[in-house]
């Protein structure tokens, strides 16, 4: 079993790490793959290069066992469509290792808006990472495309390879990456909130116009 966690990670953060973990433990994955996209679709294009963001997400990771950094899609030049994603390792992994697209809740609430969502559907599962507590937009489409597809249990996902929609409580940790630029910009520190592997790759490479190192306090 296999999660995939895209996104931009300009920069990867404790926010997106933890609840990764959360997920990957939870389902008993064998790997969770974070894949930093090239091309944004529906969001504000990256301020860093993929090759930064691929570099910081490398060192982030580097000491956790079944975290993977994939670089498909930043080697791919289009914009970064998760349907051609999944479809690509399906040709690498065939169709039998159950697959889980995971994504927030806000994301998920605009999901039938994405490209070809029902195809998405056939390529993988999809774990909406929650707040505990809280609950889905209102929204009767969405409501009645998740009864179709719920899964009420972890369980059920494994013993298939796609289709399946679970709602998983996750440790949700209040960090944005918007914010550490806005902070780095700023020259105050960033120090917690982000693995200090990355911290050093955005002083070296003086990522987001910070003048002084994202780790360390400033003075």
């Amino acid at each position: 079993m296999i999660g995939i966690f895209g996104g931009t990670f300009d920069p990867i953060h404790y926010g997106h790490l933890r609840v990764a973990l959360d997920v990957m433990e939870q389902l008993q994955m064998e790997q969770m793959r974070f894949i930093p996209l090239n091309q944004a679709v529906h969001r504000q294009q990256p301020g860093t290069t993929g090759s930064q963001r691929l570099e910081m997400l490398q060192a982030a990771i580097a000491d956790q066992p079944g975290f993977i950094a994939d670089d498909r899609e930043i080697r791919r030049d289009s914009p970064s469509y998760s349907v051609e994603t999944l479809q690509s390792l399906r040709r690498e992994l065939g169709s039998q290792v159950p697959l889980f697209l995971v994504l927030g809740a806000d994301a998920y609430a605009a999901f039938l808006q994405w490209h070809k969502p029902l195809e998405i559907m056939q390529l993988a599962h999809l774990v909406v990472m929650q707040r505990p507590g809280h609950l889905l937009p209102e929204d009767p489409e969405l409501q009645a495309f998740t009864d179709k597809h719920l899964a009420t249990q972890a369980q059920q996902l494994a013993e298939s390879a796609a289709g399946r929609i679970l709602l998983l409580p996750v440790t949700q940790l209040e960090i944005s990456a918007s914010d550490i630029r806005q902070r780095i910009k700023w020259g105050t520190s960033a120090r917690y909130l982000l693995p200090e592997a990355v911290g050093e790759i955005i002083a070296r490479e003086n990522l987001y116009g910070g003048c002084t190192t994202p780790g360390s306090e400033s003075k």
